[in-house]
């Protein structure tokens, strides 16, 4: 698939490539490795509108707990680098999970403090960006329906709003050296913090997510790192493991199923005694 043009990015900003363009898989986004006035960095050429909102969300944040904005212009951002060599997926897989798990708790805690200024106009309430969830539930009933109703109840009195990251998991919380682990790829939502936790319980993969016991020892780790009450953190999951399975139930990607997202929600709701 041929990419867009790195070239007028490049000659505005005075940029050198570093490395071979690559494409993300999920969001068709381009990425190039670059060097801006000598340093590691990285030009992005989003193409979907919430990769857009997730630039100008990640220059609100001015390099607090996510990387730091060099430049941004309409679908073109740069960024600095990752430079450090570690991964919290490959840390999770050899038995360090509760400390990636608490890298990641920390990150999201800077991600949400108060900023001096009015966060982007640009982000997606949570209201609209679980539009899905509903119709699907109707169709196929379940623990999507449950979900449905958790959803619903959790955004009709929410708590401690924020500027949502969207999309934390253990491929998005990046080791950039002296700068520590910084969050890259938001989606820009507005909504209760709690949202911003949940997709961690989905990873870094289906198996070790549902392995016996980790769910209930994810929960507390979080639970404590983030203040929040275990009962609602388990309905965040519930409720973001059933979008993400209604999404892939309606738009598949890649041979993505859905089972596995569906084997979580119904873990989150048995915790919940649902």
């Amino acid at each position: 698939m041929p990419g867009p043009s790195f070239q007028p990015w490049l000659a505005r900003w005075g940029l050198v490539p570093d490395g071979e363009a690559f494409v993300t898989d999920h969001t068709g986004s381009w990425l190039l490795p670059v060097r801006h006035v000598g340093a590691p960095a990285m030009l992005k050429i989003a193409s979907a509108p919430e990769e857009i909102a997730g630039g100008a969300l990640m220059e609100w944040w001015g390099g607090e707990g996510a990387a730091r904005v060099l430049a941004r212009e309409a679908e073109a951002l740069l960024l600095e680098r990752a430079v450090g060599t570690a991964s919290l997926a490959d840390m999770a897989s050899p038995g360090r999970d509760d400390e990636a798990t608490t890298i990641i708790c920390e990150a999201v805690e800077r991600l949400h403090r108060p900023r001096g200024s009015r966060p982007p106009v640009s982000l997606v309430p949570l209201e609209v960006w679980f539009r899905q969830l509903a119709p699907t539930a109707v169709i196929h009933g379940g623990v999507l329906a449950k979900a449905d109703a958790v959803a619903k109840a959790l955004m009709a009195a929410p708590r401690d709003i924020v500027a949502l990251h969207g999309d934390v998991h253990h491929g998005n919380i990046l080791d950039f050296g002296p700068r520590g682990w910084l969050a890259i790829d938001p989606k820009g939502l507005l909504g209760e913090r709690g949202y911003d936790y949940a997709n961690t319980f989905c990873n870094p993969d289906t198996s070790l997510a549902l392995q016996p016991g980790r769910l209930q020892r994810h929960l507390g780790v979080v639970a404590q790192r983030s203040g929040q009450a275990p009962r609602r953190v388990l309905q965040w999951i519930l409720a973001y493991s059933a979008l993400s399975a209604a999404w892939m139930i309606d738009a598949p990607l890649n041979g993505e199923t859905p089972d596995g997202r569906l084997a979580i929600a119904e873990l989150a709701a048995a915790e919940l005694g649902l």
